[in-house]
């Protein structure tokens, strides 16, 4: 047996699941996705700010939670910018999970969720300092876009888009 067939032998299986993003679960992975944001990027942040929070679901709009024999390793966004585009956010995997698939799986079922409610183009933001994010979203067909909404004029940011088959 090679060493790649080892380690997928011993990588438990991955379950995607919509939850709402009030959820402690949902909550911790965005707490913890942020402590690694704050160290990447320590000029951004003001000492003391306030740590960043989920909102509510809106039309259209679902969050995934990816989990590995019952621990979330992996969240996804997808949010409503107009009728036709949506936007991919809180994109997290935890250090423990990360070169196991769950980021692609995570992206690919957000696409699809987002065919399935009708938008034909997302947009994602991702920091020019988070390389292999930006190497998983090249590799899954996305292409780097102008800076939109929010992030125009920010230099830590790097914006990507899909069109939606």
């Amino acid at each position: 047996m090679t060493d790649s067939a080892v380690m997928d032998a011993v990588i438990a299986p991955l379950v995607i699941e919509p939850i709402d993003p009030m959820d402690l679960q949902a909550l911790a992975l965005l707490a913890e996705a942020a402590r690694e944001a704050r160290a990447l990027y320590p000029e951004l942040f003001a000492p003391g700010s306030p740590a960043p929070t989920n909102t509510p679901l809106g039309e259209r709009e679902v969050y995934l939670l990816a989990w590995r024999e019952g621990v979330a390793v992996g969240c996804g966004a997808l949010r409503r910018l107009d009728g036709q585009r949506g936007e991919l956010r809180r994109m997290f995997v935890t250090p423990q999970a990360r070169r196991e698939g769950v980021g692609r799986a995570l992206l690919a079922r957000l696409e699809a969720d987002a065919l399935a409610l009708g938008y034909r183009r997302l947009l994602l933001e991702t920091g020019t300092r988070h390389k292999p994010a930006a190497a998983l979203y090249r590799a899954a067909g996305w292409r780097r876009i102008p800076p939109y909404g929010n992030f125009v004029g920010d230099p830590t940011s790097c914006c990507f888009g899909k069109t939606l088959r």
